[in-house]
């Protein structure tokens, strides 16, 4: 152990403080050691520090600090170096309010498009988010504080996301599911890891030997730390045996001292814990050191013009009929949509920033160049159809060469806690729309949200830009964009379907009570689509641009693909070039083609440049769930330069001498998954892929309510008054929806529905401990008097307790 010497001066129980937060932000110290507290906070894409009352959940506005773009933006620039640079000054400004860890980036993938938090994280493909991930973590990291790699894993959904069991077959667990983390940890090089909420095929992640232990530390070879999600402790003994270092937040020294008897009573060895304590303390001691030894002096303009070019390289131009864009000299410009004048520029939830300059775009326009004849709101924000609001909105609309049309979702549609209910946007701006083009057919959609969408109404607009959420100086860079001064150059990192019933996990999302079934295996976003040859609205990687490209001249070795590509147009821009592999054996289930790499790259009008794309481990491997290894498949394989998934240029082969081992799989037992046909996937052929029985996935309504049973389940429950506040709840969040206040009706879904029983203790700092819950249980389970006079006699034991500290 590295820190062996400091570790044999603590006693027991100082040890085990270690393991906990000290409050909501900050760990345990030890001062008489030397030992300081370090600070974490959410990260993603911008501090959030707050500003007052630390040990609270954490909603209280932040410390400014630059809003960039959101992981779902950013993975469209399909850019490592942009990745990093933005990394290094989160890093930088991370250093400046004296934090030791950032909690981000969050690589978790993006199977569903309704999943709420997909804005935070980056694609639906394992190889671009992980080759995105690593560029954050090195930059978050050269300034020597530490990046917090979450969730890991299997974290793709937020309903009931901090009880649901993900059942998951092995081999789509590995190849999909922890391949981004695979890379995150090997070429990133993360000094700290989040576990999730979530069970995986029935063990809570933060206790999962298998993922913490076996594939964690034993196969990539991870030293760093494991950070609960806040609330996320079940068994803190048995997180410990798997190798979890720091449980937050605070929960007032109650499992520190489960800790000590689990130690004293023998179920726990102390050798285990000395291993935890020691790897928590390198990075206390090696941030500490950057906090200590670093001064950065942030330059807030500096910052914020990074932002802006970081936002203008990952805006994709979606449609551009006619060449409606860029928009011509002298064209008189209609400004409609209530996201023209409040930008919806970020997401909403734990990941929220202050930002330290905020642009507008209606006070943009004079320097863009673009001539704006006025502004119609056109809309209500929150969906109310107003006729006043349309109504002026098309008398604008007849004066105008152009409609520049504003729309998206709103803040409280995306968010941390909560899954979308549709891929549509809200119905008065579809209404709008259609009042708009009746009087003006030269319309020109901007789409501020971070996750992919239905477009039934796309055949009413001539040019369509998807800015994401584009952070604080998103709508400078839209702009730049629409006038010309930019050539967009990104490419969507997930891809569209025409309608939500097409996605292959569409019947199995978000599952049922007790669990979630990834029928689908390996088969999500394009590689389901292009395997069995499903229409999309747009396909994965797709993106244009004001000028074209050509590709010519592929050449294939063993260690590379290289092949020209010549800017044909008569504008410099920037290309994505793709590369897709695909197997051309049917001995193993694959998709028909799966990205292996990439590169990004500048090219002036006219020029060509030779681009060479390096293969590496991942390019041929597969997951043999009977050798339980890696391994090759000896075979030929299709070796695709695309512009997009769906826009292959050029093809050429190769064979690859694999290892030959054992075929995992018994062709006939698995007849949806050798066509890729998976939206329906029977019981009896997921148990056969996954290898054993699967769970019953509907909750026993006639069982007593435990810790890990949510306070939703309160309707089941036994005890009346369970069962009439359980309706009080749902009253109160319907009338707090009729009232307007939508966030404290999201606050009340997230961190009140959908917590367990066990996050009454792990998220009060102590208040409520464990023995209390078992009275609060009590009652919930018919037994009232007996429940309150437990849960009485508990907290005036507690009580006593603190007063004799």
């Amino acid at each position: 152990m590295k820190y062996r010497e400091i570790i044999e001066k603590m006693t027991l129980e100082e040890k085990a403080s270690l393991m906990s937060g000290k409050d909501y932000w900050t760990s345990n110290d030890i001062e008489r050691l030397g030992i300081k507290s370090m600070f974490l906070a959410d990260g993603s894409y911008g501090i959030r520090k707050q500003k007052k009352a630390s040990d609270k959940i954490g909603l209280n506005i932040g410390n400014p600090s630059t809003c960039f773009p959101t992981a779902a933006t950013i993975s469209n620039s399909w850019n490592e170096d942009l990745a990093e640079k933005i990394g290094e000054y989160l890093g930088a400004e991370a250093v400046d309010q004296k934090i030791n860890v950032l909690l981000g980036p969050a690589i978790n993938m993006k199977r569903n498009p309704l999943c709420g938090r997909n804005f935070e994280y980056f694609s639906e493909d394992p190889y671009l988010a992980g080759k995105l991930a690593a560029g954050y973590i090195r930059g978050i990291q050269s300034n020597g504080i530490a990046a917090c790699v979450k969730h890991f894993a299997v974290n793709n959904q937020e309903q009931r996301r901090m009880t649901i069991d993900t059942i998951v077959d092995e081999r789509t667990l590995r190849e999909i599911y922890l391949t981004a983390f695979e890379i995150a940890v090997k070429e990133g090089k993360t000094k700290s890891i989040m576990s999730s909420y979530n069970k995986v095929n029935g063990t809570y992640a933060n206790e999962n030997i298998h993922l913490m232990k076996d594939i964690l530390r034993e196969e990539w070879k991870f030293n760093g730390c494991v950070i609960t999600d806040w609330g996320g402790s079940n068994d803190r003994i048995r997180g410990l045996l798997a190798g979890n270092e720091l449980e937050m937040p605070s929960t007032g020294g109650e499992t520190n001292e489960e800790i000590v008897q689990a130690i004293k009573s023998g179920r726990l060895n102390e050798k285990v814990l000395d291993e935890c304590v020691d790897r928590l303390l390198d990075l206390i001691f090696t941030t500490e050191k950057a906090l200590n030894e670093s001064y950065v002096k942030i330059d807030i303009e500096k910052h914020h013009r990074i932002s802006q070019r970081v936002a203008e390289e990952s805006i994709v131009l979606l449609k551009n009929k006619d060449n409606i864009l860029p928009i011509k000299p002298n064209k008189k410009v209609a400004v409609i949509g209530e996201f023209a004048k409040e930008a919806r520029y970020q997401g909403a939830g734990s990941s929220i920033v202050n930002p330290t300059i905020l642009d507008n775009t209606l006070d943009c326009f004079e320097e863009s160049g673009i001539v704006s004849i006025g502004y119609e709101q056109g809309f209500e924000r929150y969906g109310k159809t107003n006729k006043k609001l349309i109504s002026n909105a098309c008398e604008l609309a007849k004066k105008a060469d152009v409609i520049l049309l504003y729309i998206g979702l709103d803040e409280y549609v995306e968010v941390e806690g909560l899954d979308r209910n549709t891929m549509s946007i809200p119905k008065n701006q579809i209404e709008l729309l259609d009042a708009l083009y009746k009087v003006n057919k030269n319309i020109v959609a901007i789409i501020s949200c971070g996750c992919a969408l239905e477009m039934p109404w796309i055949n009413k607009v001539k040019g369509l830009l998807h800015g994401y959420l584009a952070g604080q100086a998103g709508a400078r860079s839209i702009l730049r964009v629409l006038s010309g001064d930019v050539n967009p150059s990104g490419k969507l990192a997930e891809t569209y379907p025409i309608k939500y019933e097409d996605t292959p996990s569409y019947n199995n999302f978000p599952g049922e009570e007790v669990s979630v079934e990834y029928r689908e295996g390996p088969y999500i976003g394009y590689r389901y689509y292009d395997t069995v040859h499903k229409e999309v609205l747009f396909p994965f990687g797709y993106g244009l641009s004001y000028t074209t490209f050509e590709y010519s001249d592929i050449e294939v070795n063993k260690n590379s693909v290289t092949f020209k590509l010549n800017n044909s147009g008569s504008v410099a821009g920037m290309e994505v070039a793709q590369l897709y592999v695909g197997c051309k054996s049917d001995k193993i289930f694959r998709p028909k083609k799966e990205l292996k790499g990439f590169a990004k790259v500048f090219i002036n009008a006219g020029e060509t440049k030779t681009i060479k794309i390096y293969f590496d481990d991942k390019t041929f491997r597969y997951f043999n769930v009977k050798t339980n290894r890696w391994e090759i498949e000896s075979a030929e394989y299709e070796i695709m330069i695309g512009a997009s998934s769906a826009d292959i240029r050029l093809i050429d082969s190769i064979w690859i001498e694999g290892n030959n081992t054992e075929l995992p799989y018994d062709k006939s037992n698995l007849p949806s998954y050798y066509s890729g046909k998976v939206t329906d996937v029977g019981l009896e052929e997921f148990e056969k892929l996954m290898g054993k029985k699967v769970p019953i996935s509907t909750l026993d309504k006639k069982k007593k309510l435990g810790y890990n049973d949510t306070i939703s389940q309160c309707k089941y429950a036994k005890s009346l008054i369970a069962r009439i506040s359980y309706y009080l709840m749902i009253f109160i969040h319907w009338i707090l929806i009729k009232l307007g206040k939508r966030e404290k009706a999201n606050i009340m879904v997230m961190s009140i529905f959908n917590m367990p029983f066990r996050g009454i203790s792990r998220m009060t700092g102590g208040i409520i401990n464990m023995s209390m819950l078992d009275g609060i249980l009590m009652i919930v389970n018919g037994k009232f008097f007996k429940g309150t006079a437990k849960l009485i006699k508990e907290k005036n034991k507690l009580v006593r307790s603190k007063r004799n500290k």
